[in-house]
C-alpha cells in the first residue's frame, strides 16, 4: 500500500497544474445554430407560401380585373365588388349558407352524445361502432350523393316508403324548395359525424378517472356528471370541432352540386356562396367576379373564426 501511495504522489507532482481562469468555458453546441431552424421550417414555409399565401394574393389581384372573352384581363378596380354587393343572388346565397351552417352545427351535440355512449365502461363492440360511424368519412362524396338521392327520391325512395308505412305522406325532398336545403344539411351532418365522434372520444378518454370517482363519492348521478364534469372538460375539443365545422359548412358545394343540379327548381333556395363562385368562374367564365366572391367568403370565414376564438375564453376550460 505504501509503494502504491508513493507512486501516485510522484505521478501527481509530474502533472502540470491546470490554469485557473475563474470561469468555465462553455463548449459550443454545433446543433444550436439558428440556421437549423430554417432548414427544418423551410419546406413547410415554402409549401404554405406556394399553396396558400400566393393563391390568396393572386385571387385578390384577379378580383380587381375583368376577363375578356378570348383571354386576357382588364384592370377595373373595385367594380367587381360594387357589382357583387348589388347582386340580389348574393343575399340569397349568404342566407342559404348561414342556414346550412346553423343546421350543420346540430351535429356537434349529436356527436358528443354518441361519443359519450361509446365511451361507456364495459361496452362491447366499441371498435365496430367506431368503424361504422367513420365509414362515411372515407367514402367518396359522389357515392354519398348517389345513395342519398335514392333515399330522398319522391317516387321510390326509402324514406318515403318508411313514412308511408306509418301513414305519413312523403314528398320530393330534393325538388321542394322548403326541404331541399334541410335534406342536404342532414347528409352533411351524417357524413361528418365520424370525424367528430373520434375527436370527442379522444377527449373523453383524456378525462382523469379520479375526477369521476370523486363525483361518485359525492353522490353525483350520470346526468349531473355529464353536464358538470364531462362537458366542461371536453370544451376544448368542442371548440375545435365547432371551428372546423363552421369553416367546412361555409364552403359547402359538392353535396349541392351532385344532389341537385342546375335545372332543379329548388336551386334558388339552396345556392350557397361557393356555388355562386362556381357559376361565375366556371360557367360564366367571369374570373374577376368569381375571385371577388371567393375573397368575400375568405373574409367571412376569417371574421367568424376570430369571433369564435374571442368567445372561447368565456366557455372553454383548459386544465
Amino acid at each position: 500500500m505504501t509503494v502504491v501511495a508513493s507512486a501516485a504522489a510522484a505521478q501527481a507532482e509530474r502533472m502540470p497544474d491546470a490554469p485557473s481562469t475563474g470561469t468555465r468555458r462553455r463548449r459550443r453546441n454545433p446543433g444550436a445554430s439558428p440556421w437549423w431552424a430554417f432548414v427544418f421550417l423551410g419546406p413547410t414555409a415554402l409549401g404554405i407560401a406556394v399553396f396558400y399565401l400566393w393563391p390568396t394574393v393572386r385571387t385578390l389581384l384577379i378580383s380587381f380585373t375583368k376577363s375578356g372573352p378570348f383571354g386576357g384581363a382588364e384592370w377595373v378596380g373595385i367594380e367587381n365588388y360594387i357589382r357583387l354587393f348589388q347582386d340580389p343572388e348574393l343575399i340569397g346565397a349568404l342566407r342559404n349558407t348561414a342556414v346550412y351552417t346553423v343546421i350543420a352545427l346540430i351535429g356537434i351535440p349529436l356527436a358528443v352524445g354518441i361519443a359519450a355512449l361509446l365511451n361507456t365502461a364495459g361496452l362491447k363492440g366499441r371498435s365496430a361502432y367506431r368503424t361504422l360511424y367513420f365509414i362515411p368519412v372515407v367514402t367518396m362524396p359522389a357515392a354519398i350523393a348517389l345513395v342519398w338521392r335514392m333515399i330522398y327520391n319522391g317516387d321510390y325512395g326509402v324514406l318515403n316508403a318508411a313514412l308511408g308505412a306509418v301513414g305519413i305522406d312523403g314528398r320530393s325532398w330534393l325538388t321542394d324548395p322548403n326541404t331541399a336545403l334541410v335534406a342536404i344539411a342532414v347528409v352533411g351532418i351524417w357524413a361528418g359525424l365520424g370525424t367528430n365522434i373520434v375527436i370527442f372520444l379522444a377527449g373523453l378518454q383524456g378525462i382523469p378517472d379520479t375526477i369521476m370517482e370523486a363525483a361518485d363519492l359525492d353522490g353525483a348521478g350520470p346526468v349531473r356528471k355529464f353536464f358538470s364534469i364531462t362537458i366542461p372538460l371536453l370544451s376544448p375539443s368542442i371548440f375545435f370541432v365547432s371551428v372546423i365545422s363552421v369553416i367546412g359548412a361555409l364552403q359547402v358545394f359538392d353535396l349541392i352540386y351532385m344532389m341537385l343540379g342546375r335545372s332543379n327548381p329548388a336551386m334558388p333556395n339552396t345556392r350557397t356562396v361557393v356555388y355562386l363562385f362556381y357559376e361565375a368562374g366556371f360557367l360564366d367564365n367571369d374570373r374577376g367576379y368569381a375571385a371577388a366572391v371567393a375573397f368575400l367568403l375568405l373574409v367571412i370565414i376569417l371574421v367568424l373564426t376570430v369571433v369564435q376564438f374571442r368567445l372561447q375564453k368565456k366557455w372553454v376550460h383548459y386544465e
